[in-house]
């Protein structure tokens, strides 16, 4: 067999994300000329190569299982969840993976010069239908695997130094790089030798692929998924080469480039049995909008950078960047009020362009301009410093795609939507303000909420109560991340618009939900105006009210049930139905309570005062009879002996409250309770409950007061030690004024207290006068200062 004729090859070896690695793609593009290009990516978007000029950067290819989850099966597992390995390059998840481009991606720039150029070009990595199905079944396997350890588990396992080194040098090639060039720190090694390069200097390449032979002829050859990646690329690249280009120009990651650089001396037989019997699954791949922020290494993308923005500052602004970035620096510090001028921006520029001479670096990178930014500009602050150089680092900004791109119907039906409603997506946080009166703001309401029902969490309530308390206001933080693309493709499998598949969703939730989920998701049926599923919901929820006989369970679906019975017609929804079965709810609550409550300890009667008072309100918004049968069952119980403490004095504080009790039953009540007969600790709880949330009836009733009072002071000295920490749990929790009308009410208690006569003991006149001396000058300082 004839030798392949590599004679017009060139691999270019780069790390995926880097302003020196895309100026140096494109230069050698402009040299080569290639009448072919192949770039390490996903087979399946060659289809979507051609709308390349229509994108904003940053984007990502998105490749997804095109059957819902669940349903797919791969060599004869079912399929649970997909998730596709993680490795540079790449950012995955269950079921779909993207591979992200940045203005200053090198495979941006080849993309760029072949759709320029109309140049044949298509992606030459393994197909993401093998890598997501070899994951779906790993993940099967993986049971039995934590079952068996067998060869390899940790239990007797011993570790090979020079197969960890090995191993280190397949994980971290640009470490041992950076330490074989004296360098502790990678990432600054590879911004001298390859990022911080200009436009006319020679190529990179040759060298990058040189130095990864050694590195890989030092870790062995490549072995499992990595193995069969390259075999696919030499695949790719012989048929390329067969079909008669002359010049091909290949854009891999640099571990890569030898590996395809020497395709020639790889058998084809070899390569060919690695792909054989490959898994499969079908996928659907599309562009997708990309942020700077999951570009990042923090967000934990395999192959992020460290400062995005700094990357981009970079590429969009070759000629003196620092000097750019550090008159941007000024104009935010300007913006947060701070004092900086243009002496300082010069200074900053000085200092950075010096550090980088004294540490013999080319340029000035981050490092340095961050040092000079808060040395100078901040004047030595790095709080000041923090507050611009977090925001320029990561450079945030979210790409755009063409309506032409590939997408689900829901995917189009949510942006038609976000258009219509004025709604923009954008990748960071944005509160929002909503008047429910108004119809084009209840709309967004609806698809926020619809979208939250799918999983689609683009927005957030910032006050969860708000939403339901007829205000007529709801208040969102929106903020839109890629993901989210996702889980509207995942979610497309429930409907083809947003209602549809809202409202199907909502009725699988319903099937297996209990009682208070029921009642949960009858109000967000309300808030998401889903008048379809809410027939479907309530059946259910009529049902399970029906035969759930455990009295939390039911206490814990009426409040919001009836939040939507009293407050349904704020969005135009009919409510007698939700009334009827909240009314139901309550009866049966009315008759489970006083065996519930019988016998509990104090942690679980708190818990319980709870459920009580959240059914308490539930009822006040019901109202009419149903309020006035449930207080009738508070008045009946209240008089029990055998109630807990706390949920007593819970009960009466709620009777008086609502003005079934006189003052005078109420004193009579709490004198009970506060008598001797009674242990100081259960009528230490009694009180917790009384005064739980308010404890201004003290300061307008001096008699209450003075009961209590009178108690305290009539407990023997070890009894006031024991119930002392219940007391200042329970007065901790009024807020500081709240405690200070109280105190000021107890001062008019001295009138009536029974004076105490205590021992005195004679005052050490020596040993008081150091702290005598020291509590004088705090006084006299604090009136100083005041």
């Amino acid at each position: 067999m004839a030798r392949l004729d590599t004679s017009g090859l060139h691999v270019l070896g780069v790390r995926h994300h880097g302003p020196g690695s895309a100026r140096a793609v494109r230069a050698a593009l402009a040299e080569i000329k290639p009448d072919a290009v192949l770039i390490e990516g996903p087979p399946e978007a060659d289809a979507l190569i051609p709308l390349v000029g229509e994108l904003e950067p940053p984007v990502a290819l998105l490749v997804h299982l095109a059957d819902p989850p669940g349903a797919e099966k791969v060599g004869g597992a079912t399929e649970k969840k997909a998730t596709a390995d993680r490795r540079p390059g790449r950012a995955d998840g269950g079921g779909w993976a993207f591979w992200p481009f940045a203005v200053f991606s090198p495979e941006w720039e080849a993309l760029r010069y072949a759709v320029a150029n109309d140049v044949p070009v298509r992606f030459c990595d393994l197909p993401a239908a093998h890598t997501l199905a070899e994951r779906i079944a790993e993940e099967d396997d993986a049971p039995e695997k934590a079952e068996d350890p067998g060869e390899g588990g940790e239990e007797g396992a011993t570790e090979d130094p020079e197969a960890v080194g090995r191993d280190r040098m397949r994980l971290d090639p640009l470490g041992v790089l950076a330490e074989a060039a004296g360098y502790d720190d990678a990432e600054r090694w590879w911004d001298d030798v390859v990022e911080q390069r200009g436009d006319g200097e020679p190529s990179p390449f040759p060298a990058i692929a040189d130095a990864m032979a050694a590195v890989r002829a030092e870790s062995g050859p490549e072995r499992g998924r990595g193995a069969r990646r390259e075999a696919y690329m030499r695949q790719v690249l012989r048929a390329t080469l067969k079909e008669g280009h002359a010049r091909v120009a290949v854009v891999c990651g640099a571990w890569h480039a030898p590996a395809l650089r020497d395709v020639a001396d790889h058998p084809v037989r070899v390569d060919t049995d690695l792909l054989k019997g490959l898994p499969k699954v079908k996928v659907n791949a599309t562009w997708v909008p990309w942020t700077h922020g999951r570009l990042a290494s923090a967000s934990g993308y395999g192959a992020g950078v460290s400062s995005p923005g700094w990357y981009h500052h970079l590429y969009t602004a070759p000629d003196l960047p620092v000097h750019r970035w550090l008159t941007e620096a000024a104009r935010l510090l300007r913006e947060e009020g701070q004092p900086v001028s243009s002496s300082h921006v010069i200074e900053g520029v000085r200092l950075a362009e010096s550090l980088a001479v004294l540490r013999g670096r080319p340029l000035a990178g981050l490092d340095e301009v961050s040092e000079a930014l808060t040395a100078v500009l901040c004047e030595g602050e790095p709080t000041r410093a923090a507050l611009v150089h977090r925001t320029m680092a990561v450079g945030e900004r979210m790409g755009s795609v063409p309506p032409t791109t590939p997408m689900v119907p829901l995917q189009r039906d949510v942006i038609a939507a976000q258009k219509r409603l004025r709604l923009k997506a954008e990748p960071f946080d944005r509160d929002l303000d909503l008047d429910l009166r108004k119809e084009s703001q209840r709309e967004r309401s609806v698809l926020l909420h619809r979208l939250r029902l799918l999983g689609v969490d683009w927005g957030h309530p910032r006050d969860s109560e708000s939403a339901g308390k007829g205000t007529f206001r709801e208040s969102w933080r929106l903020r839109w991340e890629p993901e989210l693309d996702v889980a509207l493709i995942e979610s497309a499998r429930w409907g083809t618009t947003l209602a549809t598949a809202a409202t199907a969703r909502v009725t699988e939730l319903a099937a297996d939900a209990a009682l208070p989920e029921l009642t949960a998701l009858t109000e967000r049926c309300l808030f998401a105006d889903l008048a379809d599923a809410l027939p479907t919901v309530l059946a259910l929820l009529t049902d399970r009210a029906a035969t759930d006989n455990d009295v939390t369970h039911l206490m814990g679906a009426l409040p919001p049930l009836a939040r939507s019975a009293r407050y349904g017609d704020v969005r135009g929804t009919d409510a007698a139905h939700l009334r009827t079965v909240a009314e139901e709810i309550l009866s049966r609550v009315r008759v489970g309570l006083p065996p519930a409550v019988h016998g509990l300890d104090d942690q679980a009667a708190a818990e319980f005062v709870t459920r009580i008072d959240r059914t308490h309100s539930a009822a006040t918004l019901l109202g009419g009879e149903a309020l006035a049968d449930w207080e009738a069952t508070l008045r009946s119980l209240a008089d029990r002996e055998t109630l807990p403490g706390r949920i007593a004095g819970r009960l009466n504080r709620m009777l008086s409250d609502a003005g079934h009790l006189t003052a005078e039953e109420l004193r009579r009540r709490l004198g009970l309770a506060m008598s001797q007969g009674v242990e100081p600790a259960e009528a230490a709880a009694w009180l917790e409950g009384f005064l739980q949330g308010s404890g201004l009836i003290l300061v307008h009733d001096d008699r209450l007061l003075g009961l209590i009072d009178a108690w305290l002071l009539g407990l023997p000295e070890e009894r006031f030690t024991a119930v002392l920490p219940l007391l200042r749990r329970t007065f901790g929790a009024f807020d500081g004024s709240e405690r200070r009308e109280i105190g000021g009410a107890a001062t008019r208690l001295d009138g009536d207290r029974p004076t105490i006569v205590r021992a005195r003991v004679a005052v050490d006149v020596d040993r008081a006068a150091p702290a005598l001396a020291t509590a004088l000058a705090i006084l006299t300082d604090g009136r100083k200062r005041v």
